[in-house]
C-alpha cells in the first residue's frame, strides 16, 4: 500500500463518492486506526466504536484531504479528534450524572479496565499525560514522521520532538530505564 495508491483511491472517492474506493481506504487503514484508539482508551470496545464513529467523520470529511502528508496521518488526527470530542462528552455525561448523584459510566469502565491484566506498553504509556501518550503512539507504534504527526496534531514539529522527548524521560525516570546512548 504506497502513499500514491491512498491519494487515488481518496480522489475516486471524493470525485465520484464511490464507497468501494473508500472502503478499500477502511480495509487498509483500519486495524492501525484501531490499534491507535486502543491504546489511547484502554478500552477495546469503546476503541472499535471510536473507530467506526472515526470513518463516518473521514468519509464526511473526506473532500478535506488536500493530499499533503499521507493519508494515514490525516485518518489519525480524524481518530484523535473524535477521542477527544468523545472524552468531552462523557465528561459533561459524568458531570451531569454527579449533579444528580450517580456514579458515572466512566468511573466504572475505569475500575474494570485497571482490574484487567495491562501489557507492560500499556504501564508505559499510563504515566504519560492524555497528549504525550497520543503523539507517542502516533510515533512509535503508527510509525508516523514529526510532519505528520505535527500536521495530525497541529502542533508546530519542534513541540512534537519536545513532547516525544519528555514523554520518552518520563517514561526512562518512572521505571528507571537507563538509556544506552547517554549512560
Amino acid at each position: 500500500m504506497t502513499r500514491s495508491e491512498d491519494h487515488q483511491l481518496v480522489a475516486r472517492a471524493v470525485a465520484r463518492q464511490d464507497a468501494a474506493a473508500f472502503g478499500e481506504l477502511v480495509r487498509r487503514h483500519q486495524s492501525q486506526v484501531r490499534n491507535f484508539l486502543r491504546k489511547l482508551t484502554g478500552d477495546i470496545a469503546t476503541a472499535d466504536d471510536m473507530s467506526q464513529d472515526c470513518f463516518m467523520h473521514a468519509w464526511d470529511k473526506l473532500h478535506t484531504f488536500s493530499g499533503r502528508g499521507s493519508f494515514i496521518g490525516w485518518l489519525l488526527k480524524v481518530a484523535y479528534t473524535t477521542f477527544l470530542q468523545s472524552k468531552r462528552k462523557s465528561k459533561r455525561y459524568a458531570e451531569i450524572l454527579e449533579q444528580v448523584g450517580h456514579v458515572s459510566e466512566a468511573e466504572s469502565r475505569t475500575y474494570t479496565v485497571q482490574s484487567h491484566e495491562v501489557s507492560d506498553l500499556d504501564k508505559l504509556l499510563a504515566v504519560l499525560t492524555e497528549e504525550e501518550r497520543a503523539i507517542m503512539i502516533m510515533s512509535y507504534a503508527c510509525g508516523l514522521s514529526h510532519r505528520e504527526i505535527s500536521d495530525a496534531t497541529e502542533m508546530p514539529v519542534g513541540t512534537v520532538k519536545s513532547v516525544i522527548f519528555r514523554g520518552k524521560e518520563k517514561i526512562r525516570t518512572s521505571f528507571d530505564i537507563k538509556d544506552h546512548q547517554h549512560g
